[in-house]
């Protein structure tokens, strides 16, 4: 259902940080998934640091999803946070 206003839905915006021990550099640009595959199966030892998580309304998850580098559309909002048509 649409409203005029704001959406009524909420978002989540977690923080995760993790510590990484390795023998080399982590190469710059080096995908999440291909740290984290190197430290269960590989050469690099890891473990949490940090898990911050943050509960965001409308304006605030369209922002964040633009900070990003994405588009408040993914979760089908506006810029304004109202849910899209």
């Amino acid at each position: 259902m649409y409203s005029n206003g704001m959406t009524d839905r909420k978002f989540f915006k977690t923080v995760i940080a993790i510590e990484v021990l390795s023998e080399e550099p982590i190469p710059e640009g080096m995908e999440l998934g291909t740290i984290v595959q190197q430290a269960i199966e590989g050469d690099y030892s890891m473990r949490p640091l940090q898990h911050e998580e943050t509960e965001l309304d409308g304006k605030q998850a369209a922002e964040a999803l633009t900070v990003q580098g994405s588009d408040p559309g993914f979760f089908s909002l506006t810029d304004a946070g109202e849910d899209a048509e």
